[in-house]
């Protein structure tokens, strides 16, 4: 069973999250650059949760995840998926309870980052609400 409470968020946001900018540096400056397949159990922003009021700090959602999200941004990664949509009702994983997918009830927690050079040269990024493997990039 998954932990439900924040005790590794200090792991998490003070150990391996800083790391990852720092593991990637060649790839994302190279000619050639880099992608980053990121499955990531965080909403980055509130256009990626249905209910982004109602578990704002709950494991995520929290401000250190969303923070150690947007550090990959910072550092020059791009969300594919949002160079081709914006806006809510766009998730990759729903709960098994309250009949969430059916009625998408969501969380964008599945993300594919390539790194600037990349950017020109993806055609599409999309979620499959219906595939149990919901995002695809290309």
């Amino acid at each position: 069973m998954p932990r439900t409470d924040l005790s590794r968020l200090a792991l998490r946001h003070g150990h391996w999250e800083p790391g990852i900018p720092g593991v990637c540096p060649a790839a994302r400056e190279a000619q050639a650059g880099g992608v980053l397949r990121r499955i990531s159990n965080v909403a980055h922003t509130e256009l990626d949760l249905a209910n982004p009021k109602a578990n704002r700090g709950k494991k995520g959602f929290t401000e250190e995840e969303r923070k150690g999200f947007q550090n990959l941004v910072d550092a020059g990664f791009v969300d594919t998926f949002r160079l081709f949509n914006q806006g809510n009702g766009h998730y990759s994983w729903w709960s098994n309870f309250a009949n969430s997918r059916a009625r998408n009830v969501g969380w964008r927690i599945d993300y594919f980052l390539v790194s600037a050079p990349l950017k020109s040269k993806v055609r599409i990024a999309d979620i499959h609400p219906r595939s149990w493997a919901a995002i695809t990039a290309r």
